[in-house]
């Protein structure tokens, strides 16, 4: 054959590899534009990346990548359109999924060209203060037995039941790409792709956009102490080819010995790509999917080896690093960690030396309460331990604490462990005492310092041990609609959502009566202080009820109930104790000026505050019927108990213009 023929034929047949060039276009991942799609992917240590997929017919050697430096590879690729799948070939043939894909068939399968735009409804996400999370997982929350798991798009179904219930944040458990069709999440593979058997990204925004239509912030658990460990090897295992032993995961893993967690290889927090690919990670979920915070799972496992070190200095500043991000582009969206060793300094601003996050769980809140709720016998319940449960603070502030006596993994066969009401009776957890005590437990979750957290199914007395096959029974929501309504009634409380306990949402606190002899606790609760701020809640963990039990008050007159546990509006079998409103006099108890006798029933929880608001025929809004009812009272001197039947809203004793100022003010505000 002619040289020049040889040539010639050379040439065609390396046309694909000489032809490819760098893309221009920004973007890691699969990009898709007007006429094709960007491919961008990190595989420093490849000879040749290529891009395979039903728009080349899946050729290994039609869409080369070009090199640009720095171990990136990209190309733009004609025609490759939304929908399509594709993977990419190292080396000519190892075949991976895209570790940035943001759709995939499946853990195993290939990635999916999809686009990340969606018109977005407005929303305003609450106060961390007034926030009351519900930990969620989507598999589980509305499904049926057998088959398939559940969906974004179950999941919107209940949203309604969410937001009567007075719920103003949904926590996913970890929804990134997992091995099978069951999880928890906390195995993932494919960190930037919604989990398939969920449903399509599309629909994950449908469900979001949904949770904001309804007034509910959307917090997503994402985990980086580890990934995997199953199914790792179709993506980031040994991602281009490259390891430093037959063992080990190559470029996104550590390959020495701080590789080792209890679940799966740890990442490596020392290579940059690697912590950009995490920082992105996080936001990506907060940008592309308009999530407002994130909880980051185990971080005890990012800043140290194991409990108690040796520490991984790479780990701490990326943690600052991804803060510090949050923080910068998005102010009002929360960062929580679940570090779990009762450390101040991973909510210690990051200019302090501190992670950065704004709030982390408490596990010694779960454990001291929980602790006094399971026992059988009142004489082993700690009341000093329960004082220290509603008084601890992290750095002196209420949101820097998540508060809770259920979560996934506190109430999980995965753990060994299951749900308060199962570990007060396991045999009955619909009993009397299951029921009574669980709701003790609730209460102080949502009447202490913090943000509280309520786990799916706790609201209707949900039993046994979750695990991620099980859904949820929501027949029990019926059966048990009474308890629903106990929790409905707490959180309306604790959101301030009547106008009457302002201080639930301080941080301010004063465990002023610990009797650890008849098992009864008080605190107190403000804000500033005074009508419809002041809060006391008084809780029995004994079987003994109390009438005539003397407690001290911060303010003197009446004090009105807010809450009794024991209502039997709430279950048949409670005992529906007579406790009333009590007027506060003058004498010292407990460190506070005032004092009252309150009744209190066995396991029960009571709360008081003072003051009316404007409604004051109690119709649930403020219209011409309240007005008719205070101007009956205008310029009306009024006794300290009746206060002109509510219309002397700053208790001054006679109704006049800072009273008329107020009313006129939450009209307006309605």
């Amino acid at each position: 054959m002619p040289k020049k023929s040889i040539c010639l034929l050379l040439l065609w047949l390396t046309a694909p590899l000489w032809a490819a060039a760098p893309s221009v276009r920004p973007g890691m991942g699969a990009i898709p534009y007007a006429t094709g799609t960007t491919f961008r992917v990190w595989a420093p240590n490849a000879s040749s990346v290529a891009v395979a997929g039903n728009f080349n017919n899946w050729s290994t050697t039609a869409n080369p990548l070009a090199y640009e430096g720095n171990g990136l590879w990209s190309a733009d690729v004609e025609g490759a359109a939304l929908y399509q799948q594709y993977k990419y070939v190292i080396n000519g043939s190892l075949w991976k999924i895209d570790p940035r894909a943001r759709d995939v068939v499946s853990s195993t399968g290939n990635g999916v060209i999809v686009s990340t735009s969606h018109t977005w409804s407005p929303f305003t996400i609450p106060p961390w203060n007034e926030m009351v999370i519900y930990e969620l997982h989507i598999g589980t929350f509305n499904d049926t037995p057998g088959g398939s798991p559940g969906t974004w798009l179950s999941a919107i179904d209940k949203l309604d039941h969410l937001q009567s219930l007075g719920i103003n944040v949904i926590e996913l458990l970890p929804v990134a790409e997992f091995p099978t069709d069951f999880s928890a999440g906390y195995n993932p593979c494919n960190l930037f792709a919604p989990e398939s058997a969920y449903g399509t990204p599309a629909q994950m925004r449908q469900f979001i956009d949904a949770c904001h239509q309804r007034g509910i912030a959307v917090l997503l658990d994402v985990v980086y102490n580890h990934w995997g460990p199953a199914d790792l090897g179709y993506s980031l295992w040994q991602f281009d080819g490259f390891s430093t032993y037959p063992d080990t995961g190559g470029i996104y893993f550590y390959e020495n010995n701080f590789r080792y967690t209890p679940w799966g290889d740890r990442p490596n927090f020392d290579s940059g790509p690697v912590r950009s690919f995490i920082r992105d990670n996080v936001m990506y979920w907060l940008t592309d999917f308009n999530l407002d915070g994130i909880r980051m799972d185990g971080t005890a496992y990012i800043r140290e080896v194991d409990i108690g070190g040796p520490e991984i200095p790479a780990g701490w500043s990326l943690m600052q690093w991804i803060n510090n991000e949050i923080d910068a582009a998005f102010p009002a969206k929360i960062s929580i960690a679940e570090d779990m060793r009762d450390n101040d300094w991973l909510t210690k601003p990051v200019g302090a030396g501190g992670a950065g996050f704004d709030s982390q769980w408490d596990p010694g809140f779960h454990h001291k309460v929980v602790s006094a709720l399971e026992t059988a016998y009142d004489d082993y319940r700690n009341m000093w331990d329960i004082r220290d449960a509603i008084a601890h603070l992290y750095n002196g502030w209420d949101t820097q604490r998540v508060i809770y006596t259920e979560n996934h993994d506190e109430a999980g066969s995965a753990s060994g462990k299951s749900r308060v009401p199962t570990r007060i009776w396991p045999e009955h957890p619909d009993s009397y005492y299951s029921k009574k005590r669980s709701t003790l437990g609730a209460g102080l979750v949502l009447t202490s310092p913090g943000i509280p957290l309520l786990f799916m199914g706790q609201e209707f007395l949900e039993s046994g041990s979750w695990n991620d096959g099980t859904p949820l029974d929501w027949s029990k929501n019926t059966t048990f609609a009474g308890i629903r309504q106990l929790y409905t009634d707490l959180i309306s409380l604790r959101r301030n959502r009547t106008g009457l306990t302002k201080g639930l949402m301080a941080k301010n606190v004063n465990v002023f009566h610990v009797n650890n002899s008849a098992k009864v606790i008080a605190f107190h609760r403000w804000w500033n202080g005074g009508p419809r701020d002041d809060v006391v809640i008084a809780a029995n963990f004994s079987y003994q009820g109390f009438t005539n039990y003397n407690i001290g008050f911060p303010r003197p007159g009446r004090w009105r109930v807010r809450f009794n546990s024991d209502w039997n509006g709430y279950d048949s079998s409670f005992g529906n104790t007579n406790t009333l409103d009590v007027s506060a006099a003058a004498g010292p108890k407990d460190g506070l000026p005032y004092n009252a006798d309150i009744s209190i029933a066995p396991y029960s929880l009571v709360i008081f505050s003072q003051g009316t608001t404007p409604d004051l025929n109690n119709s649930g809004a403020v219209d011409l019927n309240d007005w008719v009812l205070f101007a009956d009272r205008w310029q009306t001197d009024c006794d300290p108990w009746d206060a002109c039947d509510g219309a002397d809203f700053n208790l001054s004793g006679r109704v006049e213009m800072e009273d008329l100022a107020f009313f006129v003010q939450h009209w307006l505000q309605q």
